[in-house]
């Protein structure tokens, strides 16, 4: 080897790996919600079915029906395990889809379900799962019109996997879009982040608190409703799920060509979940959650939307972590609580597979 080759050898060696995008096989990082989920997209769907009602890639499609302003969102949930501290599959279900509906500014009404069961899972569960997603479905105010059931093979399927989908009203006046983030803006979270995420792998990992870390899975359409009776020029929603805030807020960067400047002091998040996090060795950034949104809003509305977001039940400990920047474009930026700055990116790989 060449003096050149080796120094070139030894840069290369010190070097963080590149990571690998080019898969010839479905890995589990495709369904973290990071870059290999958007590559997977964009890649090889998105090609196939481009069209404008998907181009935006919202959380729900938005289309005019009668002279109504219909929201229309579908979502699957392979959950392991399927109960765990705060809720279980079923729910989560119900309140995902309810909450993508919620993002686009609609008033939630209908959700369809496919069932896909595994041959040998005990009856008691299914009802269990049945019986939760009835409560969820009465507690966010929508009805369960249509559905499907199949069953596969013992050892296909993890017990059950759900898909359901919604239809939604948005009211007049109200234009929720990723596009619409523009400089000056304010970021709110509505409450602490990486909540659901630690609940799960607290059951994973057999991890005991002083106090349980339960999931925040939640309808947050009664939030929005609050959010949008003080403001309805509320710029962009989004549920920080797969791939935590940092995996939304980055979606949201690129879609409008703005940067984004968060503070980290100013993120909420509770000793217990911080304390799992380093125990774990996860970013809490990364983390899913579950019940909580992200709002992004005019400077001049935001102490408005802040201060009823704080009168909500789902958004007590809301904070304003964050601003839309004219700077980097398309990245999020972070200024650390040791005073530095940088960036924080899309999720490269996977932190917490079958999370939701």
């Amino acid at each position: 080897m060449s003096s050149d080759a080796a120094g070139d050898a030894g840069l290369l060696g010190a070097a963080c790996p590149i990571p690998i995008t080019n898969y010839s096989e479905i890995v589990l990082a495709h369904g973290s919600g990071g870059k290999l989920s958007h590559q997977l997209m964009q890649k090889m769907v998105l090609p196939q079915f481009r069209n404008e009602l998907l181009d935006p890639l919202h959380d729900g499609a938005i289309f005019s029906l009668d002279g109504e302003r219909i929201a229309f969102s579908t979502d699957s949930y392979v959950v392991n395990p399927i109960f765990f501290p705060g809720g279980d599959i079923g729910k989560l279900a119900v309140h995902g889809t309810v909450n993508d509906l919620a993002m686009c500014g609609a008033r939630p009404l209908y959700l369809s379900v496919g069932f896909i069961l595994e041959e040998g899972t005990p009856m008691e569960e299914f009802w269990r799962i049945v019986q939760s997603m009835r409560e969820a479905a009465d507690l966010s105010g929508v009805k369960l019109v249509t559905g499907d059931t199949k069953v596969v093979d013992r050892g296909k399927a993890d017990k059950i996997f759900i898909n359901t989908s919604g239809i939604g009203v948005i009211p007049d006046g109200v234009d929720i879009n990723p596009t619409r983030a523009h400089p000056g803006d304010k970021i709110i979270m509505s409450g602490q982040m990486a909540v659901h995420g630690i609940a799960i792998m607290s059951v994973r990992e057999g991890l005991e608190f002083e106090t349980e870390i339960a999931s925040d899975t939640a309808p947050l359409s009664g939030l929005v409703e609050a959010i949008l009776n003080v403001s309805k020029d509320v710029h962009v929603l989004r549920d920080p799920t797969r791939g935590g805030i940092t995996s939304a807020l980055t979606e949201i960067a690129q879609a409008a060509k703005v940067g984004m400047l968060l503070n980290e002091a100013a993120i909420p998040i509770s000793e217990e979940v911080k304390g799992a996090c380093e125990i774990l060795g996860l970013d809490p950034l990364y983390v899913a959650n579950e019940g909580k949104l992200l709002a992004v809003v005019a400077a001049d509305d935001a102490a408005r939307v802040l201060d009823k977001m704080r009168q909500h039940p789902l958004g007590r400990a809301a904070a304003i972590i964050g601003e839309v920047t004219d700077g980097h474009p398309g990245f999020v930026m972070m200024k650390t609580r040791v005073g530095g700055t940088r960036v924080v990116d899309m999720l490269s790989g996977e932190q917490l597979p079958r999370i939701c």
